[in-house]
């Protein structure tokens, strides 16, 4: 199994892989943060950068992620937190299906469903 997961979501991510362990999976796990590629080095302007200006920041990579999974062997792909579109374009990328555990929504507590009910 392969578990795709944000830098956000470490901790969560880390707790899913223990526990497919647990019940004999051979798991590998890859972050969005792979290849630490700069943004700076991307062409992201500085103002764009979550961190500050002139500090390194690594873009998210989930082509790249897709691509480690692929190399490992995945069977079954579980995404954790990707952001929107980087969902996409690492589903579009995996070679094995893919489900979503976890939705990344920082606003809602990772629970989109609470921006739709009344």
């Amino acid at each position: 199994m392969g578990v795709a997961f944000c830098v956000a979501l470490r901790d969560e991510a880390s707790r899913l892989v223990e526990m497919l362990k647990e019940q004999g999976f051979d798991v590998a796990s890859v972050c969005c943060k792979c290849g630490a590629a700069d943004k700076a080095s991307l062409g992201v302007p500085e103002e764009y950068k979550t961190r500050g200006k002139q500090v390194f920041e690594a873009a998210c990579n989930p082509i790249l992620q897709a691509e480690m999974l692929n190399r490992a062997g995945a069977q079954v792909n579980i995404i954790v937190g990707l952001c929107i579109g980087h969902d996409m374009l690492f589903t579009k990328n995996s070679k094995a299906p893919v489900t979503i555990l976890i939705v990344k929504d920082r606003l809602l507590g990772h629970n989109p469903i609470k921006g739709l009910k009344r």
